[in-house]
């Protein structure tokens, strides 16, 4: 699998190629958002290391215009650790974050971890079961090609964003805690805020509801957490 780098510190970028291709990986480099976006476009990799703070083009703006042609899982890496800068690193389609400096050991997890969830358990959709689509109104998920479709176009999702969505359609009616979700969807490890579901959850409606601020499926237990409308 291809792994796209990109930052401007160059002895990092060394070492994370390193460490990445002693794994295994194909590994691209690039050293600014524009060559950011460049990469994504041509090189088709299967992730993204990304980091925010880069001359000229953010690694945040880069990841709005990669989002706008792809939905390659994006991993962001940054020196800030302040909850504020991991939730607009989330609204840009980050699907994950990491703080410098960082051990390589739990960055390859983190790798390993979405790479697993992006490409489907490695099922290449050579075969399907019934039970692996999703219908509910016009929204269908395809847990093998990991595809979303609102009113039979297909929705362009981040992996965390199908990931929860996946969760919420498989258990209708079934509330979930911001708490449970976050240890569902981003692991018991995750450090981040309760706040990063909200911000997904608001993008996931954005996406597959006909009218965001009225949601006919993704719906709020007030108090309690979140739910996917059973019977709908």
């Amino acid at each position: 699998m291809k792994i796209l780098i990109v930052d401007d510190e160059r002895v990092l970028v060394k070492g994370l190629r390193f460490n990445l291709e002693n794994e295994g990986y194909q590994v691209v480099a690039g050293y600014n958002g524009q060559q950011a976006v460049e990469l994504a476009r041509q090189e088709r990799p299967d992730l993204i290391l990304m980091d925010v703070m880069m001359p000229g083009m953010s690694g945040m703006d880069a990841c709005i215009q990669i989002r706008e042609f792809s939905d390659v899982p994006v991993i962001m890496l940054t020196a800030k650790g302040e909850d504020m800068d991991k939730i607009m690193g989330f609204e840009c389609g980050a699907d994950d974050y990491v703080t410098k400096p960082f051990n390589v050991l739990e960055l390859k997890a983190r790798v390993k971890a979405l790479l697993r969830r992006s490409s489907g358990n490695g099922t290449g959709g050579r075969y399907h079961d019934p039970e692996d689509t999703i219908t509910a109104g016009h929204i269908v998920l395809d847990r093998v090609s990991r595809d979303v479709q609102r009113e039979g176009l297909s929705v362009e999702l981040t992996a965390k964003e199908f990931d929860l969505l996946e969760l919420l359609m498989s258990h209708p009616g079934r509330v979930f805690s911001r708490e449970k979700l976050l240890d569902q969807v981003w692991g018991y490890e995750y450090q981040g805020d309760y706040r990063t579901v909200d911000v997904h959850i608001r993008r996931l409606r954005e996406k597959v509801e006909l009218v965001p601020a009225s949601p006919q499926y993704i719906l709020t237990k007030w108090g309690v957490g979140y739910y996917f409308a059973a019977n709908k």
